[in-house]
C-alpha cells in the first residue's frame, strides 16, 4: 500500500496509512506495509520496507539521497533482465544511474531511459489515479474434505454462482463471462471460462458448468478447491461500469 500527494502534509498522509493499516486489520486480520512519500515511485518504495508490519515515510528532504543509496533492483519498473543490463553497464544504485546523461540511457533502454532519467533523481509525475475499471467479482471455498464426483462439483458451482451473483447485484451490475476455477487435491489447478450472449443467471447454469467441465478430470480425481468468477461486468445502462477503489473491494 502507498499513500502519496504532492499537496498532502506528510503528518496527515502519515496518519492515514496509519489509519488504512489498522481498517485492515479490523477488517481482514492481516497485516498490511505502507508507505509515505511525494510521489508514487518513492511511496512504493517506502511500502516495501519493514515489511510485514512496516511504515516508512520519505520526505521530500530525503528523496534524493534515498534514491542515491538504492540498488537498481530495489527500482519500481526495473526488472531480473534490465537490472542485469545496468550491472552490466556498470550502474548498481541510483547513483550511478544518475550520472549517466538522457541520451546514454535512452540509447540503451529506448523509452524508458525517460523514466529511469527522472527516477534517478526522484521524480515522478505520474498522477495517482483514484478510479479503477472494476473487472471481476468471484468467490472460493477450499473443502475440508475433498469432493469425488462431478455431481457434487456442479451443486458446489452452483452455490457459489449464487453467492457470486449477489455481489454482482448489490454492486447494480450484469456480467456476460463465467470463469470457474478448479484446484484438484494434488494443488494442481486449472481454469475453464465462457463468455455468454445473454445475461448470467443462476437458472440455465447448470448446463454451462458441464461443457465446462467436459474436458476435465473432475469425476476422477478429487477437488480440493472450487471458484467461480463473474466478469465482463457492465452496469444496468449496459456501459462498462467504472467506480472509485473500494480497498475492501471484490476485483
Amino acid at each position: 500500500m502507498d499513500v502519496s500527494h504532492v499537496n498532502l502534509h506528510q503528518g496527515s498522509a502519515t496518519l492515514i496509512a496509519k489509519a488504512i493499516k489498522a481498517a485492515i486489520k479490523r477488517k481482514t486480520q492481516l497485516t498490511a506495509s505502507a508507505g509515505v512519500s511525494y510521489n508514487k515511485f518513492l511511496a512504493k518504495i517506502a511500502s516495501d520496507i519493514n515489511k510485514p508490519d512496516g511504515l516508512y515515510l520519505i520526505t521530500p528532504e530525503q528523496g534524493a539521497d534515498f534514491v542515491e543509496q538504492l540498488p537498481v533492483e530495489r527500482f519500481h519498473g526495473i526488472g531480473k533482465a534490465t537490472s542485469m543490463k545496468m550491472h552490466s553497464l556498470g550502474i548498481k544504485t541510483g547513483k550511478d544511474l544518475k550520472e549517466l546523461p538522457l541520451e546514454m540511457l535512452q540509447h540503451y533502454f529506448g523509452k524508458a531511459g525517460l523514466h529511469y532519467y527522472s527516477i534517478s533523481r526522484g521524480i515522478d509525475n505520474r498522477p495517482v489515479n483514484n478510479y479503477r475499471v472494476r473487472k471481476s467479482v468471484g468467490v472460493e471455498i477450499t473443502f475440508q474434505q475433498d469432493l469425488k464426483s462431478k455431481q457434487d462439483v456442479i451443486a458446489q458451482f452452483q452455490n457459489l454462482l449464487v453467492k457470486a451473483l449477489s455481489k454482482v447485484a448489490e454492486k447494480q451490475l450484469t456480467a456476460h463471462t463465467l470463469t470457474v476455477k478448479i484446484k484438484y487435491h494434488d494443488f494442481v489447478q486449472i481454469t475453464r471460462s465462457r463468455t455468454l450472449p445473454h445475461l448470467i443467471t443462476a437458472e440455465p447454469a447448470r448446463s454451462v458448468f458441464e461443457d465446462l467441465l467436459r474436458d476435465t478430470e473432475v469425476g476422477r480425481r478429487n477437488v480440493r478447491l472450487l471458484g467461480v468468477t463473474l466478469s465482463s461486468l457492465k452496469n444496468k445502462s449496459g456501459q462498462t461500469h467504472f467506480r472509485q477503489m473500494d480497498l475492501f473491494g471484490d476485483y
